[in-house]
């Protein structure tokens, strides 16, 4: 694993020098994680030649081309680690620091000039390692595993939050380090909401109920969005509802071609949803990738919204594709994926997230 993280410090490096960058101090945590597989690690000092780890307390288990620099209690260890810098050029995450840590940062390396590092490491991520994968597909089946439990018990008079609750339990009891984010359980007219948060409302016979749960396995986030009916046969128009949400967001995963453009996924749905009058939903694309994070870089539609990202889509990339429609007053419909693509010879975009996705009545 040390030729792992050794290799991936050295693509940093690369692109640092030829960015005319010294040294780059990374402080975001899971930057820090994925280039020295230390989860509790403060920050990295990486220089030319040397890597140096600032820690509260000595690590036993740890990548050995790293040195440790022990942070005293109460002391920022960006700051600590930024002093030891004897460079001109400083590369910094300024994305993730305050303006005040930034100030605190400059005062500590005063001879060096401060330069952003533009989201270099989170670029370099993008593109994951089988290993990487691997805990992605972990993380999906412990996923698929919880629901597919919680989908056999008894629903009715149950709260949104207690049946979230329960799906982080399951999930840790699966093997999970925890839930990937907040399970969120909409049921009746909170169903199919995109950032619902569970409360007290409880399960009641016809409703819509929508979940949306992710893992995390060993760091590594997978995600995915159901909605079932409860109880009784579903009614006309949630069988419309929801047989328009399962052909948009089918539609977005078969355009997720390898070579494709970032946009491609939004605008298969969007065609979809258009023609059925529903072309507003999409404000926020259709996806995103995931990996340390929950939501990383490359965003999958709505450039408007993210000027930055333009491109095509790499091979073992892995990225959420889902989307949602609701009814006021009624509720809705959303359903979400976590895929890796990959290229047509090895069958197109790898499902990590198999939980059926049918309309079925609970």
């Amino acid at each position: 694993m040390a030729d792992v993280y050794g290799e991936r410090r050295e693509r940093l490096r690369a692109r640092c020098s030829a960015a005319g960058v010294d040294a780059a101090l990374v402080t975001a945590p899971s930057n820090v994680r994925w280039l020295t597989g230390v989860p509790s690690a403060e920050a990295l000092l990486l220089t030319r030649d040397h890597a140096l780890l600032a820690v509260a307390h000595p690590l036993r288990d740890r990548d050995d081309a790293c040195d440790e620099l022990l942070v005293p209690p109460g002391q920022d260890p960006a700051v600590v680690v930024a002093s030891t810098a004897q460079v001109e050029a400083l590369g910094v995450e300024e994305h993730d620091l305050t303006v005040t840590r930034h100030r605190a940062v400059a005062d500590a390396a005063p001879r060096a000039q401060l330069r952003d590092l533009h989201h270099s490491v989170e670029q370099l991520r993008v593109v994951k390692d089988e290993q990487e994968l691997n805990c992605l597909r972990v993380a999906g089946e412990i996923a698929d595993q919880a629901l597919g439990e919680l989908l056999e018990s008894i629903l009715v008079g149950r709260s949104e939050r207690h049946l979230a609750m329960e799906l982080e339990r399951r999930m840790v009891d699966h093997g999970a380090d925890g839930p990937a984010f907040p399970v969120r359980v909409g049921t009746g007219d909170h169903a199919g909401r995109l950032r619902h948060l569970p409360g007290d409302r409880r399960v009641e016979e016809g409703d819509f109920i929508t979940v949306s749960l992710g893992a995390c396995y060993r760091g590594y986030r997978a995600s995915a969005a159901r909605t079932f009916v409860v109880g009784l046969a579903p009614q006309e128009w949630q069988i419309e509802l929801h047989g328009l949400v399962f052909t948009a967001q089918r539609a977005a995963r078969e355009a997720l071609v390898l070579g494709g453009s970032l946009d491609d996924c939004a605008q298969a749905a969007r065609r979809v949803l258009e023609a059925s009058g529903h072309p507003e939903v999409l404000a926020e694309g259709v996806g995103h990738g995931v990996g340390l994070d929950v939501e990383e870089e490359p965003r999958l539609g709505s450039l408007d919204l993210w000027p930055g990202e333009f491109g095509k889509l790499e091979n073992r990339v892995p990225v959420t594709v889902g989307l949602g429609v609701t009814l006021p007053g009624r509720g809705g419909v959303r359903i979400e994926d976590t895929l890796v693509v990959r290229p047509s010879e090895d069958g197109g975009a790898e499902l990590l997230t198999i939980t059926t996705k049918e309309l079925l009545a609970l």
